[in-house]
């Protein structure tokens, strides 16, 4: 536990960050969705790459607000988890039921 409280102290945990596996399902969409953006800016003329850049911008920032929530809500999930699993008086036989 300790290396772990150091290791989030000392900004070495960052749960955002991950490696894409070659070949991975995720690296191929990304692969699709960057050649895609690609196809498009080079059709488009300058006022509607504008506009493509401003659309994949407020993309990105929803994509990371869902992460964000998402991760806060996955967390707090666990945490109840492991405190439930801490209660020893919860209807166990043991200790006689109800």
């Amino acid at each position: 536990m300790r290396k772990t409280l150091e290791d989030l102290y000392f900004g070495n945990i960052t749960p955002c960050e991950q490696d894409m596996a070659a070949g991975s399902e995720l690296i191929r969409a990304v692969d699709r969705v960057a050649r895609c953006e690609q196809q498009l800016t080079e059709r488009l003329g300058e006022a509607e790459q504008v506009i493509l850049n401003e659309l994949v911008s407020a993309q990105h920032i929803a994509d990371s607000i869902t992460a964000l929530e998402n991760f806060i809500l996955g967390f707090r999930l666990g945490v109840r988890i492991m405190a439930e699993s801490m209660d020893t008086n919860d209807g166990d036989i043991k200790y006689g039921g109800d």
